[in-house]
């Protein structure tokens, strides 16, 4: 079927076919610097495992060391995806040059020029990570620790992430959202629940007391239902998280991430209860096997159901701020992040092509066989003829085109970083 008779088919349903592929192209998806190193950074010592319950699996050869190696990854990720990308930063990817390191509690905006830099030249905004994990000073806790020293080191570091946050957006003219997640918690029953979840929200607090615009820097909390090596306890629960934001909507708002709930539970769903409360919220979206373990986004029915409530709820006007976040060690990681990006975009304009206005008439008076019955017809509308033109429009390489070009980069840059 031509694009043409596609475009057709979807008026049939009362879709604009063209508006979709045209109310998609501004919309911000960040992509996530850690799939191209294995959450590696640059501050740390490579050769010793991750801590904070991050944890990579696999070996693939060709994995980013340098910062110019991550770049010409990203690079190569980007040329490949259609639609509008920022980058998604953390702390521990600050570039030191000339012996200039500073620790995490010191981070200046001077450490992350060369990443302003590559995003000025590519029109790209940025969003940045506090890394509250993988460091000595985690003891193991961080922002919920008794000990007075600890806390303060990573208080301090918040606050610094705070002005590189400013930073970024101010550099970039874009809105930074700065996520805060620590992997808190412990390994087997607690004989504190509470005393935890005071000090992270007094830590936050200090944090947060760092003077910032809010128009340009968007604190987010983000919560977990449990990690490797904190499995009874997690102090930034999702309670926590939520509570925290709701009584703080001047200053921070929640971020939901899709791997972080009980397997029964679904963002989705989540998506429409949040913003009947919160003006915005941000997400970072994932796959999930059992548990957060971040495997490369697919064009799967959560992923769809997620941009489908993003889409309803009026998310792409600002309200809901899309990232990425996995990452995995055992596949070509450039593949996974076109992967990932390109099923994220296609399950947002999937979205786009259903008659939202018409499936809430349906509800609101009842008719809820039709209502079936026209989303179940729209599964086999052909939404493939869209997405290609979409891609090309987008200057990007249509489905079954691109990989040839993933080949071709692991066999000339990867390969040789064996």
């Amino acid at each position: 079927m031509s694009f043409e008779n596609a475009v057709k088919e979807y008026r049939r349903f009362g879709v604009d076919a063209e508006a979709a592929i045209e109310r998609l192209r501004p919309v911000p998806v960040s992509l996530h610097c850690w799939q191209g190193d294995d959450v590696r950074g640059f501050d740390t010592d490579p050769s010793k495992p991750l801590t904070g319950g991050i944890q990579t699996t696999g070996s693939y050869p060709g994995r980013a060391r340098t910062p110019d190696e991550l770049m010409s990854d990203i690079d190569a990720a980007l040329k490949l995806c259609p639609g509008t990308k920022k980058i998604n930063l953390h702390a521990s990817y600050a570039i030191f040059e000339n012996g200039d390191y500073a620790d995490r509690d010191a981070l200046e905006p001077k450490h992350f020029e060369k990443w302003v830099s590559f995003c000025k030249e590519r029109g790209l905004g940025a969003d940045f990570n506090p890394t509250f994990f993988s460091h000595p000073k985690c003891d193991p806790l961080t922002l919920s620790s008794p000990n007075e020293e600890t806390r303060r080191f990573w208080i301090d570091h918040g606050k610094a992430c705070i002005r590189i946050s400013q930073y970024l957006a101010e550099q970039l003219g874009q809105p930074c959202i700065m996520n805060i997640w620590t992997g808190d918690g412990f390994k087997d029953i607690p004989g504190d629940r509470l005393g935890p979840r005071v000090r992270y929200r007094e830590s936050l607090d200090e944090i947060l007391s760092e003077p910032f615009d809010f128009e340009k820097v968007k604190p987010c909390i983000e919560s977990k239902v449990f990690g490797i090596g904190v499995e009874a306890y997690t102090a930034g629960s999702s309670e926590f998280a939520l509570s925290y934001a709701a009584m703080n909507k001047e200053r921070c708002i929640p971020l939901m991430d899709n791997g972080h709930y009980h397997p029964t539970e679904v963002v989705s769903d989540k998506i429409p209860a949040l913003l009947a409360f919160f003006p915005e919220i941000a997400l970072h979206i994932t796959r999930p096997i059992r548990w957060d373990s971040d495997h490369v986004v697919l064009f799967d029915d959560e992923t769809r159901e997620i941009c489908r409530e993003i889409v309803r709820c009026g998310g792409l006007d600002g309200r809901v701020r899309i990232a990425l976040d996995y990452f995995d060690a055992s596949i070509n990681r450039v593949s996974a992040w076109v992967t990932g990006f390109r099923n994220t975009q296609k399950a947002l304009l999937y979205a786009l092509l259903q008659p939202t206005d018409e499936l809430k008439r349906l509800q609101d008076i009842g008719d809820f066989t039709r209502l079936m019955v026209i989303q179940e017809e729209l599964k086999t509308a052909p939404f493939g003829e869209i997405w290609q033109e979409y891609c090309r429009r987008c200057g990007a390489p249509a489905d079954g085109e691109w990989f040839k070009e993933i080949e071709k980069y692991e066999h000339e840059v990867l390969e040789a970083r064996r």
